[in-house]
């Protein structure tokens, strides 16, 4: 066990992407081992001192940074244990990065679906939110990889659940630890929407135990290790950046993509006029009358990027795009460059953050697909009216987008707030998520509780006493820390 408890060393553990300040810890854990990770949480939870587990320090929600407590660190959980491209499998640690289990896929000819923004994200991480990226246009979140996952919870009792093997019912819904001991889970009355979504515990009858554990954001359980399935890697994957003049143009292309009949599209991602400015601060070519972008990808047959080309232009021009607008990956190195000229929206909005020294106030909702249009007009017509620097760009495919507004005050701070609220409630009533792949995290829980009520937030705590009885993991994730101290049969 590495122990670190010096000012200058606890420092980097208690910060993440969500630019959440005042977090503080007494020391923290570097378990080298399973036996390691089991001492820690038992100590810890006979002495009911919190334990917040931290990854790769990417999250946008807050969720990594401590007040009070312990740290627990996953980092030496970083050994890919299997890669098996007969079976397109593999195992492993919850401390690997995503970009690193990329690469080895890659290089046996395999191919890892799930594809976050934060390519220094840890896997266990990923899971523990139930991440996307980019790419679950096809594949799906990661959920849809995870098919076995080995956990400690806080007491310091292994799970280890399989994916078919233990399916929720109203007469058993219990799991067991690895000496035996049952727990039964209560299972939730809420209905979570059938869309793309990370809110709140996955849970109810029919489920699959094992997806109770994906996306709980470090509140039920420490991460040991996963088994993840593979698909077999693309032998080309087109990439194109179409730029259109006005956002609408640009909506018309993404339902044209949807309904035209392309099963391998990959991705299809939006860049609003904000966004699009951003753009031309990283590049000096982009077209001149652009409002709106799309980037998208396919995977193809070896040779076939030409004919991808040829097949997309009908699409681009018939839903107001040009040619001549649009830039076409015609090799790998190009197809980098596009994918880093995406990334570097995030990455800008993040920096801006950093300096401006408040808060971003961003949103994570999807509806579904039917009210995507009626909720990104709502979402022009209000934003253009704050007078609010705002930044809206995303996975518009997955009828998803991410509303950035950038404070430079508190008195704007408070009202980009605000609008946040105005923009979750009338989610909401679509029948969205409030978070379709960030989670909630310590900075979201208002947003949670209008989308399920008291009465589902009170079900949710319910079933992390079942699992966490002292209530020491993940303390302030997901549901305010208050939450925990209700009488167990509310609601």
């Amino acid at each position: 066990m590495i122990i670190r408890s010096d000012k200058d060393t606890i420092i980097s553990y208690l910060e993440d992407s969500s630019n959440l300040r005042g977090g503080y810890a007494e020391r923290v854990l570097v378990p080298e081992s399973e036996e390691d990770l089991v001492m820690a949480l038992r100590e810890a939870n006979d002495g009911k001192i919190s334990v917040t587990v931290s990854g790769g320090g990417t999250s946008t929600t807050g969720s990594r940074v401590p007040f009070g407590g312990i740290i627990i660190s996953t980092e030496k959980f970083n050994n890919i244990k299997e890669l098996n491209s007969r079976l397109m499998r593999c195992t492993v640690g919850s401390g690997v990065l995503v970009e690193t289990l990329k690469s080895a896929a890659d290089e046996a000819d395999m191919f890892y679906t799930s594809h976050p923004t934060e390519r220094n994200a840890f896997l266990g991480g990923t899971i523990a939110t139930n991440a996307s990226g980019s790419r679950s246009f096809k594949y799906g979140p990661t959920r849809k990889s995870v098919t076995r996952l080995k956990m400690a919870l806080a007491t310091g009792e292994i799970v280890e659940l399989r994916r078919g093997e233990k399916i929720f019912t109203r007469s058993d819904s219990s799991i067991k630890t690895a000496d035996g001991r049952k727990i039964i889970i209560p299972l939730p009355s809420y209905k979570m929407p059938d869309i793309k979504n990370s809110a709140g515990y996955f849970a109810g009858e029919g489920s699959d135990a094992i997806d109770l554990f994906i996306g709980q954001e470090g509140t039920l359980s420490v991460m040991i290790e996963a088994d993840l399935v593979m698909v077999k890697k693309p032998h080309e994957i087109f990439s194109c950046f179409a730029f259109f003049k006005s956002e609408e143009d640009s909506w018309n292309f993404c339902d044209a993509a949807k309904s035209g009949g392309f099963p391998d599209l990959l991705s299809i991602e939006y860049f609003g006029s904000k966004a699009v400015d951003i753009l031309r601060e990283k590049r000096s070519d982009i077209p001149a009358g652009a409002r709106a972008a799309i980037f998208f990808e396919e995977e193809r047959p070896k040779g076939g990027l030409l004919d991808g080309a040829q097949s997309w232009i009908k699409v681009i021009e018939s839903s107001g795009g040009s040619v001549d607008d649009t830039w076409v990956a015609m090799s790998e190195k190009e197809a980098v460059n596009l994918t880093e000229l995406r990334y570097s929206i995030p990455e800008t909005i993040n920096e801006i953050t950093r300096k401006s020294g408040f808060r971003k106030l961003a949103t994570d909702i999807a509806v579904p697909k039917a009210y995507l249009r009626e909720m990104m007009l709502f979402y022009r017509a209000r934003l253009e009216s704050s007078g609010l620097r705002h930044v809206v760009f995303g996975h518009i495919g997955e009828d998803h987008v991410h509303v950035n507004i950038i404070p430079a005050s508190e008195m704007e701070f408070q009202k980009a707030y605000g609008i946040a609220l105005e923009f979750i409630a009338k989610g909401v009533s679509l029948g969205g998520t409030v978070s379709a792949e960030h989670g909630i995290g310590k900075l979201k829980h208002k947003f949670l509780e209008m989308m399920y009520g008291p009465a589902g937030i009170a079900e949710m705590v319910r079933i992390k006493r079942a699992l966490d009885p002292n209530c020491i993991l993940g303390v302030g994730n997901i549901f305010p820390k208050e939450k925990l101290s209700l009488p167990y049969d509310i609601g």
